[in-house]
């Protein structure tokens, strides 16, 4: 217990000074208390008052917090220390997108169930997707439970909620053989043909293909080593692009050399080669984005967009071509659906079933985190063998008048 000049016991943070004035000095929720007075019994009125205006204040100001700035405080203080830099603007923006601008203006203390029901079914009517539903709801959900702890709120309103389960969205789109076939034949020519087969016979992801260094590609033990990823960002409308780590720890993996792998690896080095020595000092390589497996014809990095914009091509190539050939046979056209460089990984997976490949040893080549996501690819592997069987079965049944 602190004491006077005299030795004699003051109450909690009170203390007194040389020159005889007494000081309390106390932290409030963050708010600084320091009061003097020569009146130890009027500064000991004064210092509890004080202590309760600066209690109420933090209160009332946590009371008229909205969502928004709600969020923003929470984010910065329990979500950013415990996710990768490059999550940051993807999670602030997804929240903006749908809770922010739908009710983001509310007062955290007047949010009902009903009003976090009304995001969703919002969401539902926009062609949102369950998936992004769900993660959305999660995402806020969360951020409100701390508002209760802290709080701000006796009830988090997040629960009780009814998201539908059917996606709103297209079916996940896989290539069949005979898809995949045409596929490869189109880009036979493609500067990109190296960089479609190693996707189709490895399942990485996109950023991860951008991100592959020679270093990783072990030509003694015919294997793939995927130690990085490639992302690309705008913050401040500045582009940057960085290699990091991989989307999760299960994402370190080891791929062998399947198919024709080693040799695509070989065909892409020495074209690699030879566009480096034709462009000289217009090879756009340098720094940690140097030494990259795929790049543009210029040298630069793959990114999303390129695998995108080539996927297209193809597509309508393919679509071009069957559209004069059903004109010339005289038959409906059969429309090769869109594909985008995710639907490639899907590809691999099923490829994998296809083969009787154990589950476990897909989750592995695949990186997924979670079994529960190469079972979901592996139950539509299996519905689409199944509607197969099915048809083959139709014309085995003769119905009797």
């Amino acid at each position: 217990m602190p004491k006077d000049l005299k030795g004699k016991e003051l109450p909690k943070g009170i203390y007194q000074r040389k020159d005889g004035r007494y000081e309390a000095r106390a932290s409030v929720n963050g708010i600084k208390v320091q009061l003097y007075n020569f009146n130890l019994k009027q500064l000991k009125v004064d210092f509890e008052k004080a202590k309760e205006e600066a209690k109420q204040g933090v209160d009332k100001k946590l009371s008229e917090i909205t969502l928004n700035e709600w969020f923003e405080e929470w984010f910065v203080r329990y979500k950013i220390p415990k996710i990768k830099e490059t999550s940051i603007n993807p999670m602030r923006t997804k929240y903006r997108s749908n809770y922010g601008r739908l009710i983001g203006d509310m007062k955290v203390s007047e949010i009902r169930n009903m009003d976090i029901q009304a995001v969703i079914n919002t969401m539902q009517k926009e062609g949102k997707a369950t998936s992004s539903m769900r993660d959305a709801l999660g995402r806020v959900r969360e951020c409100l439970e701390s508002a209760k702890n802290n709080r701000i709120i006796a009830v988090n309103p997040c629960f009780d909620i009814t998201v539908p389960w059917e996606s709103t969205t297209k079916e996940r789109r896989f290539l069949s053989q005979k898809e995949q076939t045409l596929f490869l034949q189109t880009v036979e020519n493609n500067w990109y043909k190296e960089m479609f087969y190693i996707m189709f016979l490895t399942g990485m992801r996109i950023g991860e293909v951008g991100g592959l260094k020679w270093e990783d590609i072990d030509f003694k033990n015919k294997c793939i080593n995927i130690n990085r990823s490639l992302s690309s960002e705008y913050h401040k409308g500045i582009k940057t692009m960085r290699l990091t780590t991989p989307k999760t720890h299960n994402s370190y993996r080891k791929i062998p050399f399947m198919g024709e792998a080693e040799e695509m690896f070989l065909s892409q080095k020495k074209k690699q080669d030879k566009i480096k020595k034709e462009l000289g000092k217009r090879y756009r390589s340098e720094g940690e984005l140097s030494n990259l497996v795929f790049v543009t014809s210029m040298g630069s990095p793959v990114l999303r967009y390129h695998a995108e914009k080539e996927c297209k091509k193809v597509a309508k190539a393919i679509n071009e071509a069957e559209a004069f050939e059903s004109v010339r046979e005289k038959r409906e056209p059969i429309i090769f659906g869109d594909v985008y460089p995710h639907a490639i990984r899907h590809t691999f997976c099923s490829r994998c079933f296809e083969l009787n490949m154990n589950p476990k040893v897909v989750q592995a080549l695949m990186g997924h985190q979670h079994y529960s996501t190469t079972i979901d690819i592996y139950t539509h592997v299996m519905e689409s063998d199944i509607n197969n069987e099915g048809r083959k079965l139709e014309s085995a049944i003769v119905v009797n008048e």
